[in-house]
Formats: structure tokens, C-alpha cells, sequence
């Protein structure tokens, strides 16, 4: 069992020296890795090795850091600005407007930022103001936007759909390209259910609607927002490419296999930053200093991404060499459980996982495992792969560790400690329940 017992010890020292010594989460990732090779004794060296060469061939890597790349310049040019205003448009007249506006803004925005952080900054900084100024408490505000950081990775196209159909053990069973419906439609549950909490929360707290005076009309909005929705072409056209009936044409005319090479991973974050610099270029900067000074604001988002993901998948491998993945598969197959307590299992396991981690760092350590598992309890390959997913969206409200946490309460202005028990009662503990339902098939969705 020396797998697991790494994978335990991993888990411990990322916590202890991110959470309780309050170093960096980035800190915390290399001595994780450096911690896990130990366990391999005389072949430490040897593990080291082979898991930095894997890390450092990973395409995810690269697309993670366009991921964070795009969300950060839709937030400097203002495009989630007008995304946003035209979702005020809409509901900003219903009681507890901004906050309905915050959570399906997350779940846009979140698809295509990849990042829990870098949704609870970019729809936090807008949502969380506004939402103050409609009189809702900051602590509230504060816990909605960290609660529904993690949703987008819920919905297609999100970075950890990739990475988790990218691994061995679902890879051979299930395509990115199959999970587009089936996770939307995993989704849409979370979703109504968020919808549903603040439709109850509006009334628990007498939240009332947004000032007229800070609404404007639709066609307002839109007139000035709508070249905002053509970043969504950077998601639609990797996507036509590579599914149905126009992969299949494009196949039979240039030969099997051609639309393979188009790695929606790659592509979507570099069309949309694409459509961004058309779309959003009155915003940027003119001249070199000016980019110079905008890429030295947006440096350190890459080191911290950078080394955490290059480390999480060398942790990844050599956990896999240590053979965590056969101990653990084995220790569920073991538990003579119905499929809804086994699930709850690999629910609880992906959330210890999601706490300290990203998403995508969630996916490289333990996806292959989850989904094994359920599959072994007779769950389809597609909903195992929905649920894991659905699983690991807790990224953004798992208590102590998920940085959202922080980034929502530092532009809210309150103590963080103070939206643990909502965000686990309100959050972690509703998705957990909600994904091990779609897992049994009591909550359906396709395939």
C-alpha cells in the first residue's frame, strides 16, 4: 500500500504547509512531489526523473497558462463588464438580482476561464460590489461568489474535461467530444440547485432588487455589450471541428484522423485571448511600454498556475509508478457497498483532493482513480466521468484551502473564516449529495 500511503502523506503536506504554515500553494506542490518520490526508497532519483519529463511533455501545462492568460485580459477589457450588464438587464429587476447575475456569471465565465480563481476575481470584482450596493451582506456576497467558483468546470468546455479525458484510464473509454452533452447536462443540475439556494436565501435575508436607477434597459446593454458574445466563437469553432457531422466530413475530405491534431485544449484559449484582442482593443495598451507593464501584471498568475500544474502532474506520475491507482482501485472494488454509499466515497476522496487543489491538479491526481472506481460499481464510463467532474467543482468552496475562499472575502472585505460553515453546508456538502444522485442515475442525464 505504498501508493496510498504516499498519496495520504501528499494530501497532509500540501495542507500543513499551504494552510497551516501559510506558505505558497506553489511551495506546497514541490515538496508534495519531492515527499511522494521519497516513498520509493532507492529509486527516488529515478521517480523524480520520470515524473518531471512526463510534466514537462504535458500539453495542459501550456493550455492551462493561455487559460489564465484569456481570463485575465476578458477582465482588463472590460468584456465581462458588458457580459455581466446585459445579465443585469435581465434579472437585475428580481429581488436579489446581482446575486442570481453572480452565479450564472460564474457559470459562463467559468467555462472558459478554467481557473476558480480567476472566476471569483473576475466575476467577484464586479458581482461582489455590486451586490453590496444592492444591500446584500458582504459575508453573503463574499460566500455566493466563492460557493459557484468552481461551477464552470461543471459545464463544457472547461480545462479539467481535457485534462481528465486526456488520462489512460478514461481516455480508452470516453472522448471529450462524447462528455459535451452529458456534462451540460450534469451541470444544469448544480446550477438549478445554486438558482434554488438564493431563491431562498433572497427570502431568508429580505434581499430586495437592484435600484432602477443602477439598471439599464436591455437594448441599451446589449447595443453596447454584444460584440462581447463573439468570444464565444473561440469555444464554438474547435469544437464544430472536432465533433458530429463536420469532423466527419473534414476527416473524409483531408483523411482519418486529421481533426485529431486540433487540440481543443490548445485552441479555445488561444482563439478566445484572439477574439479578445479584435473584440477588446480599445482597452490594451498602444505602445510596448504599455505591454510591457500589462504583461508584468499578468507574470506572477503564471508562476503560481505554472509550477503548481507542472508539479501536480509529476506527483501524478510517480504516484502512478508507486502504483496508487491499482491499490486504491483495489481497496474500493474491496468495499461490499451499494453503488450510492461507493460513490459517496469517491465523492469524499475528489473533495480531499479539490480542497488544497486546483481543479486541474484534482483531475491529474485522482481522476483516473474516481473514475475507475465508479465504473467498477457499474456506473456508465460517461456519467462516471460527469461525476468526477461534478465532484471536483467544489474547487472554490472547500474550507481551508480553496484560494477563491480568499479572493472573494479580500474584495468583499470580511474575514474568510466566516464563510466556512455556509460554504460547507450551503455548497460542498448539496454538490456531493446532488453528483452522487446523477452517479446512481436518480438525477438523469445523457449517456
Amino acid at each position: 500500500m505504498i501508493g496510498l500511503w504516499a498519496f495520504v502523506a501528499y494530501i497532509c503536506v500540501i495542507i500543513l504547509w499551504n494552510v497551516v504554515i501559510k506558505r505558497g500553494i506553489g511551495e506546497a506542490m514541490v515538496i508534495g512531489f519531492v515527499v511522494v518520490a521519497v516513498f520509493g526508497g532507492a529509486q527516488a532519483p529515478g521517480l523524480m526523473w520520470a515524473g518531471i519529463r512526463a510534466a514537462a511533455t504535458e500539453e495542459v501545462v501550456f493550455a492551462a497558462s493561455a487559460f489564465v492568460f484569456m481570463g485575465f485580459l476578458l477582465g482588463r477589457t472590460g468584456l465581462v463588464d458588458r457580459l455581466v450588464d446585459m445579465l443585469n438587464s435581465l434579472l437585475g429587476r428580481l429581488r436579489g438580482g446581482p446575486a442570481y447575475v453572480s452565479t450564472v456569471a460564474s457559470a459562463l465565465f467559468g467555462t472558459i476561464s478554467g481557473s476558480g480563481s480567476g472566476n471569483a476575481a473576475a466575476v467577484g470584482s464586479i458581482t461582489i460590489p455590486w451586490m453590496m450596493r444592492a444591500n446584500i451582506d458582504p459575508r453573503l456576497a463574499a460566500t455566493v461568489v466563492a460557493g459557484n467558483a468552481g461551477l464552470g468546470i461543471a459545464f463544457p468546455p472547461s480545462s479539467s474535461l481535457f485534462i481528465l479525458t486526456g488520462l489512460g484510464a478514461v481516455s480508452s473509454l470516453v472522448s471529450a467530444e462524447a462528455l459535451f452533452l452529458s456534462l451540460f447536462a450534469g451541470g444544469a443540475w448544480l446550477l438549478l440547485y445554486r438558482l434554488v439556494l438564493m431563491w431562498a436565501l433572497v427570502r431568508r435575508y429580505g434581499i430586495g432588487p437592484v435600484d432602477p436607477g443602477l439598471t439599464q434597459p436591455l437594448r441599451r446593454t446589449f447595443a453596447a455589450g454584444w460584440p462581447s458574445l463573439l468570444i464565444f466563437l473561440g469555444i464554438a469553432v474547435p469544437v464544430v471541428l472536432t465533433t458530429g457531422a463536420v469532423a466527419a466530413w473534414l476527416d473524409a475530405w483531408a483523411g482519418a484522423g486529421t481533426m485529431e491534431a486540433v487540440s481543443i485544449i490548445t485552441w479555445i484559449p488561444v482563439l478566445v485571448i484572439l477574439v479578445t484582442l479584435v473584440v477588446g482593443r480599445r482597452s490594451l495598451p498602444r505602445g510596448p511600454r504599455g505591454w510591457w507593464d500589462l504583461l508584468g501584471e499578468a507574470g506572477p498568475k503564471y508562476g503560481v498556475i505554472g509550477v503548481v500544474l507542472f508539479f501536480a502532474f509529476a506527483a501524478s506520475t510517480v504516484l502512478g509508478e508507486l502504483g496508487m491507482g491499482e491499490e486504491l482501485t483495489s481497496l474500493l472494488s474491496a468495499i461490499d457497498a451499494p453503488a450510492f454509499v461507493l460513490a459517496l466515497i469517491v465523492g469524499v476522496i475528489v473533495l480531499a483532493a479539490a480542497a488544497p487543489l486546483t481543479s486541474t491538479a484534482t483531475m491529474v491526481a485522482v481522476g483516473s482513480v474516481a473514475f475507475t472506481a465508479l465504473v467498477g460499481a457499474g456506473v456508465s464510463p460517461t456519467v462516471a466521468a460527469v461525476a468526477v467532474l461534478m465532484f471536483a467543482s467544489t474547487e472554490g468552496a472547500s474550507p481551508p484551502g480553496a484560494a477563491p475562499i480568499y479572493i472573494a472575502s479580500g474584495i468583499a472585505g470580511v474575514d474568510p473564516t466566516r464563510t466556512f460553515l455556509p460554504l460547507l453546508l450551503w455548497y460542498v456538502l448539496p454538490t456531493l449529495l446532488i453528483t452522487t444522485l446523477v452517479a446512481v442515475g436518480f438525477l438523469p442525464i445523457p449517456g
